[in-house]
């Protein structure tokens, strides 16, 4: 499933999902665990908020060995990525994507088999679900 414009506002109206959209957009892919670590959310809060990006197909996962990634979906279209860029070009200065970048940074042990992201597939899975945004 592609975003329409719809979409894609209602899903980063959200502040957590903004940010998370943001981070990914500097990141070639990052974990459950260090969004977590980096926006300060819960784990369950933020699979949620994940679940939801990944249905409107605006991020997809990968699994490397326990660790599940995400990333920014390779096929968003090219207006959704521009849309995307200019958001983050209009948080990099923000107070909240600062503090998120040094946790991110400061994270121990994050987690190096990144380049093995392989999507699981839940692309075709979740083309027909509908998740609330």
């Amino acid at each position: 499933m592609k975003p329409d414009p719809d979409q894609l506002v209602q899903a980063l109206a959200d502040p957590t999902r903004l940010r998370a959209v943001v981070l990914l957009s500097h990141e070639p892919s990052l974990c459950v665990c260090e969004l977590t670590v980096a926006l300060a959310v819960s784990q369950p809060k933020m699979s949620r908020h994940l679940a939801a990006l990944r249905a409107q197909g605006i991020v997809e996962d990968g699994r490397v060995a326990t660790f599940v990634f995400y990333r920014l979906h390779p096929r968003l279209p090219a207006w959704a990525r521009g849309v995307v860029d200019q958001l983050a070009r209009g948080l990099t200065h923000s107070h909240e994507l600062a503090a998120a970048r040094r946790r991110l940074a400061a994270f121990p042990n994050r987690p190096r088999e990144r380049d093995a992201f392989a999507p699981c597939g839940a692309d075709a899975a979740s083309e027909g679900a509908a998740h609330a945004v």
